[in-house]
């Protein structure tokens, strides 16, 4: 690589130079966050050599069974974020409860959601897989530890959210309200640099990536669109192409660069995926952010992702993202005002 290179740290600094009010704490947490995905990413790497991969024996809060690298994930995210004095309480999709920040540590105005590991069945497989996270200012009092209430803000009222993908490269991509910056991890000298700058997605893309297996256990509505996905008109640019991994992070990040629409809806194969199967709060919201950031769109089917209130930490939620007039096609589908 020739020339100066824009790192990590340095974009986020300036950043927050566009905040005169700024302390510094918020360009500590995401240098947390980025050393927690550079310890992730070398173990990822290196998961076949070392006893790190395979099933853990245990299960999380969704009845999922748990990996070795979900727990070791985790686990490094709360030691990189707790410490830092930049946090007020996290919360994890690998854990039942809110995550406290320890007494022996100052408090902070930020909390943090995040996902240690999407996509960790696939991780034996060696399919790209991924850490998402999310960041709100706290609305209880300063001074005092976080509580629930600090977690369980509507989308809208993030101020950052991103994701690492850990694939052929490491990747970070993260917004701050104010564009979507994509940054690769260079192994030579351990920065991630900045590699996709201000990253807009297609307004229409030819992608549609959901799990068909589940076709029989949809809506009507849902079934509809896909069978209009495949139908093959050419003149308004289909049959769209079926592209699913299996990993969000892995087929949103890919879509957001080639353009296209990912689907996880509600289904009726068992009483608790009537809900959707997605967290709100560890990968939606997050997701949409990032996505209308970049000119796209994020919804349940019927309303926006960021306008709804979470209820609880580990609320289910159908997720329809991607390009902007496929979200809108596959919303008119699925509300019935559509059928062909």
């Amino acid at each position: 690589m020739s020339g100066f290179a824009i790192t990590l740290d340095r974009h986020i600094v300036d950043q927050e130079r566009n905040h005169p009010e700024a302390t510094g704490a918020f360009t500590s947490l995401l240098t947390d966050i980025s050393l927690a995905a550079k310890i992730i990413s070398y173990n990822v790497n290196k998961a076949g050599l070392i006893n790190i991969v395979g099933k853990a024996g245990t299960t999380n809060i969704h009845g999922e069974s748990q990996q070795k690298l979900d727990l070791f994930s985790d686990e490094i995210m709360i030691k990189a974020l707790v410490h830092g004095g930049n946090l007020c309480v996290l919360a994890s999709e690998e854990n039942p409860d809110i995550i406290p920040v320890p007494q022996k540590y100052p408090l902070g105005k930020y909390v943090c959601c995040f996902d240690p590991l999407d996509g960790s069945s696939n991780i034996e497989a060696n399919v790209s897989i991924g850490t998402i996270f999310s960041i709100y200012t706290r609305i209880t009092p300063a001074g005092h530890p976080g509580t629930e209430e600090d977690l369980l803000q509507p989308g809208y009222k993030q101020i950052c959210a991103g994701y690492v993908i850990y694939g052929s490269s490491t990747m970070m991509v993260y917004t701050t309200g104010s564009g979507v910056y994509g940054f690769t991890l260079d192994p030579t000298f351990g920065a991630f640099v900045l590699s996709h700058d201000n990253i807009k997605t297609p307004k229409k893309g030819k992608i549609y990536s959901v799990n068909e297996s589940y076709f029989d256990y949809w809506d009507e509505g849902m079934k509809n669109y896909v069978r209009w996905a495949k139908k093959a008109v050419p003149e308004d640019g289909r049959p769209l192409s079926s592209r699913y991994i299996g990993s969000l992070v892995a087929d949103f990040h890919r879509n957001l660069l080639y353009g296209g629409i990912f689907l996880y809806p509600a289904d009726n194969k068992s009483p608790n995926r009537k809900k959707g199967k997605l967290r709100l709060l560890y990968e939606a919201n997050p997701m949409a952010f990032i996505v209308e950031q970049a000119g796209g769109r994020a919804s349940d089917g019927q309303k926006r992702i960021l306008d709804i209130k979470p209820l609880e930490l580990h609320q289910r939620i159908p997720l329809i993202i991607g390009s902007e007039d496929d979200v809108k096609i596959a919303e008119q589908f699925i509300q019935g005002k559509r059928t062909e």
